[in-house]
């Protein structure tokens, strides 16, 4: 397994091993102790499956007062996912960082608790699976609008297929964290 930092601090791209021949492939999605040996010591309660038509953009959400670290993985299709740091202590708070994560690159991205998270679908069709270190809860739920200009994140996808939530949600200037 490689392990990539990306330039927010604990945000981390997982190249996990593959081991392929004329069958097909073989990966451990996840394996504790080889992620921990890796710095990765985060306890999973959750799995989310997220399946999402091209053009979707799902974010940019987190839970308010428990915060979830989460795991993500694009298992069939291509996005581009999303970590925002909300940590108002942080040097870095505001920034945000991208990964392609697909089911040919079999990428993973590790997102501590304290940011956001996002991502928009590039394929016809893609299933994400994700772990999260806490459970969800609505009334905990939070957000932040997918294009404040303050972030300004880069997304692919110009027009995208949004819920009410999403579209709704405040720009981080005016969270109160």
């Amino acid at each position: 397994m490689n392990v990539i930092p990306t330039s927010l601090e604990g945000v981390l791209i997982i190249e996990p091993d593959i081991f392929g021949d004329t069958r097909g492939y073989f990966l451990e999605s996840y394996h504790q102790g080889r992620y921990q040996s890796a710095g990765l010591d985060t306890t999973f309660v959750q799995d989310n499956l997220s399946f999402s038509k091209k053009g979707t953009l799902r974010g940019l959400h987190f839970q308010i007062t428990h915060p979830q670290a989460k795991l993500v993985q694009a298992i069939t299709g291509k996005i581009f996912d999303v970590a925002v740091d909300i940590r108002p202590e942080s040097p870095t708070f505001g920034k945000w960082s991208s990964v392609l994560l697909s089911e040919e690159n079999k990428r993973q991205l590790f997102i501590p608790g304290g940011f956001a998270h996002g991502f928009c679908v590039l394929s016809e069709n893609a299933h994400v699976v994700y772990k999260c270190s806490d459970y969800y809860s609505p009334e905990d739920e939070g957000g932040i609008l997918w294009s404040d200009p303050a972030i300004g994140i880069d997304w692919p996808v110009k027009d995208p297929m949004l819920s009410d939530k999403d579209q709704q949600y405040p720009c981080l200037k005016d969270l109160r964290l």
